[in-house]
């Protein structure tokens, strides 16, 4: 039996040379993705890494400290403008702005978790709801944020211009390395923090806070604490997020986009990093691709568009998007609580003990 016998084999990145392969093999495809693939899908790819990031976020809120969230577009919002307006009104580096702008929404993230102190369950889900539609709604009353008209991101620059030393990153492929960097430190750091004393302080209060309490948990320091590293994932995703699209308003940050997020990682699984990572992936494709072309599918593409004519409304194949993940998240609940990611251990389990 292979038995960890101190600390730093706990929180080692690789814990064998089978996943050290694996994770460099994993690495490389990932790094020479975009010699091989059509543009469109670098922009998706794009998308998909700024989702994995958010998801591993919010994953720690949920899945590990058992705390709900349906707030999370606005932290994502707030992300996207802060590193935008820091950028464009003051003279701030595009890293120390996407890092001041997690910051900011952390700060915001610790605020709305002093209500997780008194509440649980659907009235903590509806605090977050209202925290998330006010911030959307304050975003497109006033002019400094651009109003109801959105704003434009400014171009994605590395380095200090002043100094002669920076690099536009003017295309989906120069922003790809970027975000996959990014994304790829902060999944790192997740797994890490759930090693440490305050990641098992989180686990111990989803299993029982007053257990955990009793045993010297500060429920109060680590719940809000819990908010505001989630909310600083989704900050540094939304500040990524803005320079994607290159154009945003505050509509784009709607209840929808939080309910998406929270699907994520019910459909990857609770309480996993690698789960997070892979229903981000899942609903970010079925989002912006598949549900996309359902219209071109043979013989069935034709129907789907008709029943959607006559039973929905004009707006056509649109109406099975939210459909088809209400029904994704459902079965998930139903036939597989641990989501993807224990689909993702049966896997595993049955080539360990192939064939027998």
């Amino acid at each position: 039996m292979d038995m960890k016998r101190n600390y730093y084999e706990d929180i080692e990145v690789f814990g064998s040379i089978a996943v050290t392969v694996w994770s460099i093999a994993f690495l490389v495809f990932t790094f020479t993705l975009p010699l091989y693939t059509p543009n469109y899908y670098i922009y998706l790819l794009n998308i998909v890494l700024v989702n994995v990031i958010l998801a591993v976020g919010l994953n720690i809120l949920v899945g590990y400290t058992g705390q709900i969230s349906l707030g999370h577009a606005g932290f994502f919002a707030i992300g996207a403008y802060a590193t935008a307006l820091l950028m464009t009104h003051f003279p701030v580096p595009f890293l120390p702005a996407l890092i001041i702008a997690g910051l900011i929404a952390a700060f915001f993230g610790f605020i709305i978790g002093l209500p997780a102190l008194r509440l649980e369950g659907p009235y903590l889900a509806i605090a977050t709801l209202g925290f998330g539609l006010t911030i959307m709604h304050i975003i497109g009353t006033w002019d400094v944020f651009g109003g109801r008209m959105g704003i434009h991101a400014p171009p994605l620059v590395l380095g200090i211009p002043a100094l002669g030393m920076s690099v536009v990153l003017n295309s989906d492929i120069k922003m790809y390395y970027l975000i996959l960097v990014i994304t790829v430190l902060m999944v790192l750091a997740a797994r890490n923090l759930m090693k440490t004393r305050i990641g098992r302080a989180f686990v111990a209060i989803r299993d029982d806070d007053i257990a955990a309490e009793v045993m010297g948990v500060n429920l109060t320091r680590y719940k809000t604490l819990s908010f505001a590293i989630s909310a600083f994932y989704a900050g540094v995703a939304g500040g990524l997020y803005g320079f994607i699209v290159g154009f945003f308003d505050p509509f784009s940050f709607n209840l929808i986009l939080s309910i998406v997020f929270l699907v994520m990682v019910v459909v990857g699984g609770l309480g996993s990093i690698l789960g997070a990572v892979m229903g981000a992936v899942l609903i970010t494709y079925l989002q912006y691709d598949f549900l996309k072309n359902m219209g071109e599918l043979p013989v069935f593409g034709d129907l789907l568009i008709s029943f959607s004519r006559k039973w929905f409304t004009v707006i056509g194949l649109d109406n099975f998007g939210g459909l088809l993940l209400g029904l994704i998240m459902v079965l998930i609940v139903i036939f597989e609580p641990l989501g993807m990611f224990g689909i993702w251990i049966r896997i595993k389990k049955y080539w360990k003990t192939w064939p027998f």
